[in-house]
């Protein structure tokens, strides 16, 4: 036998060809590599059984002093605060009708209802909550009518309409004795106008609902136009959140868990706070609320109309006070290079705010400037809000080009999957991209929308001590890290539905097993290819630790070909399992590839709970010729 060792270089390389990258991994999915070696990552469950409304685009943890552990959850829907069991609906109300300011009609055999609310401002998809309206006269009974709804259509400012539904959520269709109007007292309440779920590029006509603006016109940056997207601090106990360019809400914890955020400016004392922005955050040490992107002040107060370079502080350790005054922090600054605030990250004892155009470094100086601040570089940008993330080794983001490090200075972070990563990257719903953080295995990664996909589908990762970096397809919204809570966790759907996952559990993928899990060398060959190699044997070294299946297995795949433009013809895949010394094997070509993946055969007590690691692969290679 001539046996030859194959210990390959740890991280994914697909920088240049898979013959350039001989010697290491070439490609992967759901594969981390952790002390120099490739292994399955960690497995996933559900959080809770319960579901909730929309896409999770922010999760934010956070305790009380009694020790209480919430979650806050921004989605495109609603805004909850995750306790227990519980999800907790404190969505901020946009309008409340009078009594009697809503009415309804029905049509005998239809389960559509219409609703008159006088300049109602809603869309379809918003939410409305009815209360004290009086049975039609038939099936559309008083239960029936005084519950939430999700708007189903807009005809007019006037009317909307909605699907009639019992208190369990079944339709229910209106009969012919259906035709009352719901009595003279009812109230309708509306929550803030939900975001959209999928970017629209531009920001004129056509980037809001079908038919809005005038054509040729620009529209405001507003929350109705934008990629639902937020932002969520702490202020103390209590919380701060902001939907991407709209209002500016406060959530206070002597409150009960399910009662709705309120807009700063509507606070008893307010004086002159933000009533809309694009991101809040609270800076580290000193105490202020921050606003990016906020409205100006003018002669009649805010102008309700944001200034996408405008950075608004309030007074210091206060929520409540905007004014800027001799007496106290409160002030704004405008960012001078580029067009927009993208987002801004609480870093220590700075905030740092990107542009589109730069970066710049906002600190604390004290009275009377409050706060400076520093261009810390131009020509680096943020592929959207939340493709930043704080770590033990710094700051790291994605911007259109590449992926940086900040540690007082920028730094680019070198990556062998650049074009992998960009040139497959859907720049049009670049805003969906963001960051996650696994500081178990020191990692580093974003999710981001491959190809022409406008629902996230991969991610990438770094290691950040070990310098390597994988990639894999998965389908998440949102992250945080273990911390509060002792697992990471993420937001994702299952058939359509919305759920937070633990993550880094166990081995399996819910329940089940795992799928299209591999890791695959680059192409080895003899001699700098001049010779044929027939490989006869295997020798596998393969750790299946912290496997929960009594009969864990691994394919092993061997692929040739002649010459690095053809494709890799796939000549043997074999099982193996932890007793296996070696597997016979026949495969011939100039270059070859190993590959490592899940056994498929369809017997999923196999995979499931099967975890692994490779160590220093062993073949039986032979020249076999130059033709």
């Amino acid at each position: 036998m001539a046996l030859q060792q194959f210990l390959f270089r740890p991280g994914i390389n697909k920088e240049g060809t898979s013959l350039t990258a001989e010697g290491g991994w070439f490609d992967g999915n759901l594969v981390r590599f952790r002390m120099g070696f490739a292994e399955k990552i960690g497995g996933w469950e559900k959080y809770l059984t319960q579901t909730y409304l929309g896409t999770g685009r922010k999760l934010h943890p956070w305790v009380n002093l009694d020790g209480t552990k919430l979650l806050a959850i921004g989605t495109t829907y609603k805004l909850y605060i995750q306790e227990g069991a519980n999800y907790n609906d404190i969505t901020p109300i946009r309008k409340t009708t009078a009594a009697g300011g809503a009415t309804f009609a029905a049509t005998n055999g239809s389960s559509s209802i219409t609703v008159t609310v006088s300049s109602h401002g809603a869309n379809a998809n918003d939410f409305v909550t009815f209360s004290d309206a009086a049975s039609l006269g038939g099936n559309i009974t008083e239960a029936v009518l005084n519950q939430e709804y999700q708007i189903d259509t807009v005809p007019t400012t006037n009317t909307f309409t909605i699907t009639a539904k019992d208190t369990n959520g079944a339709t229910v269709t209106a009969n012919a004795s259906d035709s009352g109007n719901g009595g003279g007292a009812t109230v309708a309440v509306f929550q803030i106008n939900v975001g959209l779920d999928v970017f629209v590029a531009g920001s004129g006509w056509g980037a809001g609902t079908w038919g809005s603006g005038t054509w040729g016109s620009t529209s405001a940056l507003s929350a109705s136009n934008q990629l639902r997207l937020w932002s969520i601090d702490n202020f103390g106990e209590d919380l701060v959140a902001c939907p991407r360019a709209g209002g500016i809400y406060y959530w206070d914890k002597t409150t009960t868990l399910n009662n709705p955020a309120v807009a700063i400016s509507s606070l008893s004392g307010s004086n002159l706070a933000p009533t809309v922005g694009l991101q809040v955050l609270i800076s580290d040490v000193d105490r202020h609320v921050i606003i990016l992107g906020a409205d100006p002040i003018s002669d009649t107060g805010r102008t309700s109309v944001i200034d996408p370079l405008l950075v608004a502080f309030s007074d210091q350790e206060n929520i409540l006070d905007w004014e800027p005054k001799a007496t106290n922090t409160a002030g704004s600054l405008r960012c001078s290079a580029g067009s927009e605030i993208i987002g801004g990250l609480r870093a220590r004892q700075e905030t740092l705010i990107w542009t589109d155009a730069a970066l710049y470094s906002l600190q604390f100086i004290g009275p009377p400037l409050t706060f400076g601040l520093n261009l810390v570089n131009e020509g680096v940008s943020l592929i959207g809000p939340n493709a930043c993330i704080n770590t033990p080794a710094g700051i790291f983001w994605m911007d259109r080009k590449g992926f940086y490090n900040y540690s007082g200075g920028v730094q680019v972070v070198p990556c062998l999957v650049h074009d992998y990563v960009f040139n497959d990257l859907n720049e049009f719903q670049s805003y969906q991209c963001f960051a996650t953080l696994n500081k178990e295995f020191n990692e580093v990664g974003w999710f981001y929308c491959s190809g022409t996909e406008t629902v996230i589908d991969r991610y990438v990762t770094y290691n950040y001590v070990d310098q390597t970096w994988a990639i894999g397809q998965l389908s998440r919204t949102a992250w945080m890290d273990e911390g509060i809570f002792d697992n990471p966790i993420a937001a994702g759907k299952d058939n359509g539905y919305s759920y937070l996952y633990n993550h880094e559990v166990g081995n399996d993928a819910d329940g089940q097993p795992m799928q299209n899990v591999y890791i695959q060398s680059g192409d080895f060959d003899l001699g700098d290819g001049n010779d044929f190699q027939f490989i006869r044997t295997f020798i596998p070294d393969v750790k299946f630790y912290n496997t929960t299946t009594s009969t864990p297995k691994l394919n092993v795949v061997l692929k040739t070909r002649n010459y690095p433009g053809q494709s890799l013809t796939s000549d043997q895949t074999t099982a193996f399992d932890s007793s296996t010394t070696k597997v016979d094997m026949r495969a011939r070509g100039r270059q070859a590839v190993v590959r490592f993946e899940s056994d498929d055969d369809g017997t999923t007590d196999d995979q499931l709970g099967l975890a692994f690691r490779v160590g220093a692969t062993r073949l039986d290679l032979v020249a076999n010729g130059k033709r």
